[in-house]
């Protein structure tokens, strides 16, 4: 599985805020937002049926 990198626009409070976050749950901030892209996925998910994905 290959790594992507993406770059993302976020304010000052709200990054502040997603470091104590991440923070308190032993996490770096990368690792924090992987799980919550996840559960969004998972959310999604369960209301809507699997995303499929083409492979490229």
């Amino acid at each position: 599985m290959a790594i992507k990198s993406l770059s993302i626009r976020i304010d000052d409070k709200m990054l502040d805020k997603l470091h104590v976050v991440a923070d308190y749950e032993g996490r770096s901030a990368n690792s924090e937002i992987l799980i919550l892209i996840r559960e969004a996925i998972e959310k999604y998910e369960e209301k809507h049926g699997e995303i499929q994905v083409d492979k490229k």
